[in-house]
């Protein structure tokens, strides 16, 4: 039996998410073929020898881009059995039953892609409240006896528990190169080649926009040293110079994290890494700033979302506008440099807020290190989400959009939603212009008159390191 995994997009990284599923897959004795769909075609070969086909979910964009796909897939071979896995998968059940998905697994799947493969029998709707799953007939006379236990204990009995799985080293085997792949830009001109992997998965935060909360709700699981170190040790063994930690927040365990950057310097000193951290975090831990510093950490990017501290109660984000100045200069000081992303549309932005949005990046130096598309960004109201908790979201939103895969909403004041479209097709046409030449365009969008630190036409170099990635989501 084959089994097809496919990524159709994952932030410009070598997916994590067919890697590991395929450690699992391959050690339990099935065959295994990995298509990452943002850098290969997908052939119909591959899809016509396959028994199982598993599309990687793990964000709005990959969800977005995978729906004609398994729509090709059911085409070419309406044998085969669909499933879907990762973040969105769930966030996506109904509409992914209805092109053909019968299983939907959710993050944390490996386990239950093992089971899901080896069964005779497949049965449908994994998620359906009282579906009781019971391993298929034969299970265990086809695999290993560590494998047998080990996806017993990674199964999940109730799909609003997370399960603890016992993690092996991500098989990259079969994917794309890292030099296919995003790339590190650094001040000087030169390129580095990037790698990434997990160090945690989940959050064990709520914020309210979130799309892991209505997933993980919480949870997060750690990823032992041991097997972090290994997919390191594998991807510069490849060539990669530099390695993105995919964590939501690399912070959730502070004692691990600092077990990992550690362990790395002193495997690889001359290897480089980004993370992801909380402004929450940040402050609460500004001890572990000049340890980032010290171990090659390049940048730390921080979902500071807005400066409005009436945007960031609503959002819970845990932390305010003054937090945010105070984790800077903590960043400034412990030599680590900072890298804001934002939500700056939101139902709550005025057309002042956003010049004031503008204006505090620009008088807190930061332009050249925020990308430029997040300018533009607009909130997401997405299956679950906990906004739709809220009443003015509610009356906000329009019904399910099966194409957009949200909530459309429309701010009360046409002028803001004018303004957005007009920044991202801005921040669109503009990819080969420097980060500053693009702020500029913004702020002339926005009436904002800020005084430009380079020409419009005259390109410029970056003055931090960033990944050569445009897209967020």
């Amino acid at each position: 039996m084959t089994v097809l995994l496919l990524s159709t997009y994952d932030l410009g990284r070598q997916p994590f998410g067919l890697a590991s599923p395929a450690a699992w897959l391959r050690r339990a004795g099935l065959d295994v073929v990995t298509r990452d769909l943002s850098r290969d075609k997908l052939q119909d070969e591959d899809v016509r020898g396959a028994s199982l086909v598993a599309f990687y979910l793990p964000m709005h964009t990959a969800t977005r881009l995978a729906l004609p796909v398994i729509d090709r897939v059911r085409q070419v071979n309406p044998l085969a059995r669909l499933a879907a896995y990762g973040l969105y998968a769930p966030l996506s059940e109904r509409l992914l039953h209805e092109r053909g998905v019968s299983e939907v697994l959710g993050p944390e799947a490996e386990a239950d892609l093992v089971r899901l493969a080896v069964s005779h029998r497949f049965s449908t709707g994994v998620l359906q409240e009282g579906s009781p799953r019971r391993f298929p007939r034969g299970f265990f006379t086809q695999v290993p006896a560590q494998v047998r236990a080990e996806v017993r204990a990674g199964h999940r009995q109730d799909p609003t528990v997370i399960p603890k799985l016992k993690f092996l080293r991500p098989d990259r085997s079969g994917l794309p190169g890292a030099g296919r792949y995003a790339s590190l830009e650094m001040p000087d001109g030169s390129r580095r080649i990037a790698g990434a992997t997990d160090a945690t998965r989940g959050c064990k935060h709520r914020c309210r926009h979130c799309p892991i909360v209505p997933v993980y709700d919480g949870q997060f699981r750690v990823v032992p040293v041991d097997v972090v170190l290994a997919d390191i040790d594998q991807q510069v063994a490849a060539g990669a110079e530099h390695i993105t930690f995919g964590d939501p927040d690399f912070f959730n365990g502070p004692t691990h994290a600092r077990r990992i950057v550690e362990a790395l310097h002193a495997a690889h000193p001359s290897v480089s890494y980004d993370v992801t951290v909380k402004v929450e975090h940040l402050r609460k831990h500004p001890d572990l700033l000049p340890v980032l510093a010290r171990t090659g950490c390049l940048f730390v990017t921080s979902a500071v979302e807005s400066f409005d501290d009436h945007v960031l109660a609503r959002l819970e984000k845990g932390h305010t506008r003054a937090d945010f100045f105070e984790v800077l200069r903590s960043c400034q000081e412990g030599g680590v440099t900072l890298v804001p992303t934002f939500v700056a549309f939101t139902p709550w932005t005025t057309l002042d807020s956003y010049r004031d949005f503008l204006a505090t990046v620009h008088g807190s130096g930061l332009v050249e290190h925020v990308s430029p598309v997040q300018w533009g960004l607009r909130l997401l109201v997405t299956e679950g989400s906990r906004l739709l908790e809220l009443e003015d979201i509610r009356q906000r939103v329009a019904s399910f959009d099966s194409e957009t895969l949200t909530y459309p909403w429309r701010h009360e004041d046409p002028r803001v939603d004018t303004l957005q479209a007009a920044v991202m097709r801005t921040v669109g046409v503009r990819l080969t212009r420097s980060r500053d030449n693009v702020f500029a365009a913004v702020c002339e969008l926005s009436g904002l008159n800020l005084e430009r630190a380079q020409s419009w036409d005259v390109p410029v170099r970056a003055t931090i390191p960033y990944l050569n990635e445009p897209w967020y989501c």
